[in-house]
């Protein structure tokens, strides 16, 4: 039991005594080969944005918008240690696609890093939280930092702007286009089917032309654009054209 006993204690501080995982580089690419981000509009949604929140005993606010942001400072990248790792939105990290952590814009948000030692910028994607060390602003990932040139030193002064996307309104649709027939009885079979399923009209429309007649399929008004999608899916469970939203 003693030599059982002593055996553990050593396994136990020979465990101890190992030094904690180190960042490190993942195989080299080219900067050419790391696209910028490209900015559009996404909404802040809960995961990522718990505010406030604290790390290392220090407490950190959210910020409600990025609009106006600008600041000047210290870039840091992260490498392998993180990589396949999740991100603070739930995210998976990757080495070499166009991200960055910071510890208070909101994530998603879209940013651009410009190296002040040498003019190379670039547009990054927030979708992690960091850095949690004194004098930097943010991190990026291991391929941004190759782009704007800073990979070998490790850090670099840049300056952070954020880009804020507009929202786009969604498009009004109303209606599914179910499909175009140039056989009626197809179609009516199709509006046989269908009308099992859905509790909105569905109307034949037939259309002469040149290369003869169609006959279209389409079902609605909906009510919203979620019992449009709700319906699609539907119809997609049951085997038939789930359609194409029309307004």
């Amino acid at each position: 039991m003693r030599y059982l006993l002593a055996i553990c204690l050593l396994v136990l501080a020979a465990c101890a005594s190992q030094p904690k995982m180190a960042d490190v580089a993942p195989p080299p690419i080219s900067a050419a080969a790391v696209p910028d981000a490209v900015p559009r509009y996404e909404p802040i949604l809960a995961a990522g944005n718990k505010s406030p929140y604290r790390v290392h005993g220090k407490t950190y606010h959210v910020l409600s918008s990025a609009k106006g942001y600008a600041e000047e400072g210290v870039a840091s990248w992260y490498g392998l240690k993180f990589h396949g790792r999740q991100t603070s939105n739930g995210e998976r990290f990757s080495v070499y696609r166009a991200t960055a952590a910071h510890r208070s814009l909101p994530i998603p948000s879209y940013v651009r890093v410009t190296n002040l030692s040498n003019g190379r910028h670039m547009v990054v994607r927030i979708n992690d939280r960091g850095p949690f060390y004194p004098n930097r602003i943010i991190d990026l990932s291991y391929g941004a930092a190759v782009k704007l040139g800073f990979a070998d030193q490790g850090t670099a002064p840049v300056r952070v702007e954020a880009i804020v996307v507009p929202e786009t309104p969604s498009p009004d649709y109303t209606q599914l286009q179910l499909g175009a027939f140039a056989s009626q009885a197809a179609a009516l079979a199709l509006k046989q089917k269908a009308s099992e399923i859905l509790i909105v009209p569905i109307v034949l429309q037939q259309t002469d032309g040149p290369n003869g007649t169609l006959y279209r399929l389409r079902a609605g008004p909906f009510d919203s654009l979620d019992e449009l999608k709700a319906s699609q899916q539907l119809l997609a469970a049951m085997g038939l054209p789930e359609g194409q939203p029309l307004p």
